[in-house]
């Protein structure tokens, strides 16, 4: 019996969680002793230095779990009165669609702290342009014996930059 051929956009899709859709696979992943690794961001426009920021990240271990910040979180990061300039769905099947993220979730909080707890990540990874002891959710993961890891960011690559650039032609 042949299973029908799932399409491409329906296996991206696949990996765009819910917190709740999350609570179920979650302790799967972890009976296989799959290293868990969780970033975070806006990935508002998709350039190199966030290819290179997420690969390296995935690198950290078996599974990539990325929080995408929801619209309204992105507004009060105060980014610019311009953005996001995507919508939250669409950041998030962008990071989808990259074949080393294993999921990614949208969340609407400041930061990813409660999203850092659900997932228990082992390692933590943020940019390098952080202290460790300023990264939410640190403290969860040392706690329980994690990692935190800081990426350098590849020099030159900004969305702040592009959309300046875009706005000057």
């Amino acid at each position: 019996m042949l299973l029908p051929k799932k399409h491409q956009l329906d296996i991206i899709r696949s990996r765009i969680y819910t917190t709740e859709t999350l609570k179920h696979m979650l302790p799967v992943w972890r009976f296989k002793s799959q290293k868990i690794v969780f970033t975070n961001g806006c990935f508002d426009l998709i350039h190199q230095g966030h290819i290179d920021y997420l690969s390296k990240a995935a690198d950290c271990g078996d599974l990539l779990i990325v929080g995408v910040n929801s619209d309204d979180s992105v507004r009060r990061l105060a980014k610019g009165p311009s953005r996001p300039l995507q919508d939250q769905e669409s950041r998030a099947l962008i990071i989808a669609s990259l074949h080393f993220v294993s999921s990614v979730v949208i969340f609407d909080e400041d930061t990813p702290y409660e999203l850092i707890r659900l997932v228990q990540p082992d390692v933590l990874v943020k940019g390098s342009d952080y202290r460790v002891d300023q990264i939410a959710g640190h403290d969860i993961v040392q706690a329980k014996g994690g990692e935190v890891k800081l990426i350098d960011f590849l020099q030159g690559f900004s969305t702040s930059a592009i959309e300046k650039k875009i706005r000057q032609s």
